[in-house]
């Protein structure tokens, strides 16, 4: 198809719950002034482990937003979720009524999020017998299961997916939900990412030497892209946009935050189980999202980059920026939300998109995740500046991981849609 001819999708709404905010005024507000959400983990006991940190959401009160019914049988991932869907719809100003509903589905990347349910649904079982399960918290246990309690909770009757591609899942959930709505399956989507943090997960990634850990008793240095970075820092939360097309968006006088313009995804086996160095993965999912958007390299204004401090992630993700936009990388404004926000695994791209339309909205980059990620490689210096300095139109949002799967979203600002 023409890049021409093509449908236009577009972002009404935007809800966030992260580490360091809740709405995306306040993630946005925190991100600006360099404020972390990266803290010690209070949800369980880190005391056997050299890991004692984690992008962890304090004080979380979901009836805040949702009121107190029906909320006693969802687990943390479905909260984090369901209340992220309830902002964006808030933000977006979405009604949803009986001649509506239909036409309103949800698409959810999430693949971690029902591990920590299953660990304890097991451990009854195991330990006292399955007689004495309580089957109202089975549901939980199904990786579906928060994409059907949004639809569940806001009576949305339209499609419900969920995509499980691991670093990539919140990108890929965008790519899916793009297709749906230009293929006039759906009307409107919220679509977005959700993770928790739990011990299940901490003590996987832990194990296969993902995380950072204390040296020589001194919390471990946490920067992407920095000379002395030694790993990631899990996060979670969750976020979620509201999609439409450009026509529906219009004809309901909807505040279009930013146009979804071009999309990619490549599977790899290279990368399967760890980090590629040649970043194959990586460079065709830009290269595609680039054509997919009808742009060259030179469109590209700055990149929310994947980046997670782990030093083959970052390295992977330098090469794949160097490959694409050769001696332009240096001189590209990065922004690593993870910096502040810990690895969120499914969630992550979602976060880094929520950045970018942040950056875009305001024209201005989070100085201190510009900051931390100059490039060790490069002669990179001055990244705030840069982007203060320059229009910003167009965003890349990478999400690269070692499960095989890379993906790259291309977004616009909101002023270029006429």
């Amino acid at each position: 198809m023409n890049n021409a001819d093509k449908k236009r999708v577009v972002i009404t709404g935007l809800g966030v719950v992260s580490p360091n905010g809740l709405g995306k005024e306040e993630f946005w507000r925190n991100c600006f002034a360099g404020v972390s959400g990266i803290k010690p983990i209070t949800l369980f006991d880190t005391s056997k482990y050299r890991c004692h940190l984690a992008g962890e959401i304090s004080n979380f009160d979901p009836a805040q937003y949702l009121g107190p019914k029906g909320l006693r049988n969802l687990d943390r991932t479905t909260l984090l979720a369901v209340v992220a869907a309830k902002l964006a719809i808030d933000d977006a100003h979405l009604e949803i009524t009986d001649s509506s509903r239909n036409d309103i589905g949800v698409v959810l990347g999430s693949t971690m999020g029902s591990v920590h349910s299953i660990s304890e649904f097991d451990r009854t079982a195991l330990r006292e017998g399955p007689r004495y399960v309580n089957p109202a918290h089975f549901p939980n246990v199904v990786i579906n299961s928060p994409a059907s309690q949004v639809a569940i909770r806001f009576c949305l009757r339209g499609l419900n997916s969920t995509i499980s591609t691991g670093f990539s899942a919140s990108l890929d959930a965008i790519g899916y939900a793009i297709d749906m709505l230009t293929l006039s399956r759906v009307r409107t989507l919220l679509v977005g990412g959700v993770e928790e943090l739990c011990l299940e997960t901490f003590l996987g990634f832990y194990k296969l030497g993902f995380l950072a850990t204390s040296q020589n008793g001194q919390p471990p240095p946490y920067a992407p892209f920095s000379p002395q970075r030694c790993g990631a820092l899990l996060g979670e939360g969750s976020v979620f946009v509201v999609l439409e097309l450009l026509e529906n968006a219009t004809t309901r006088g909807a505040r279009i935050s930013a146009e979804l313009l071009g999309y990619g995804t490549q599977f790899h086996p290279a990368s399967l189980y760890r980090y590629d160095p040649h970043a194959q993965g990586g460079i065709a999912a830009v290269r595609q999202a680039l054509e997919d958007a009808g742009l060259t390299p030179e469109d590209i204004d700055t990149i929310s980059a994947s980046a997670n401090s782990t030093k083959v992630g970052d390295a992977m993700e330098l090469s794949a920026m160097t490959a694409v936009f050769g001696s332009r990388t240096p001189m590209i404004p990065l922004l690593a939300v993870k910096s502040l926000l810990g690895e969120s695994f499914s969630a992550g791209g979602a976060f880094q998109l929520a950045l970018a339309i942040g950056a875009l909205a305001h024209q201005e980059a989070p100085a201190a995740t510009a900051r931390q990620n100059a490039h060790p490689e490069t002669t990179q210096g001055g990244v705030a500046m840069a982007l203060r300095e320059s229009p910003i139109s167009r965003a890349l949002i990478n999400a690269f991981g070692p499960t095989g799967v890379s993906s790259a979203l291309v977004i616009g600002n909101a002023a270029l849609v006429n």
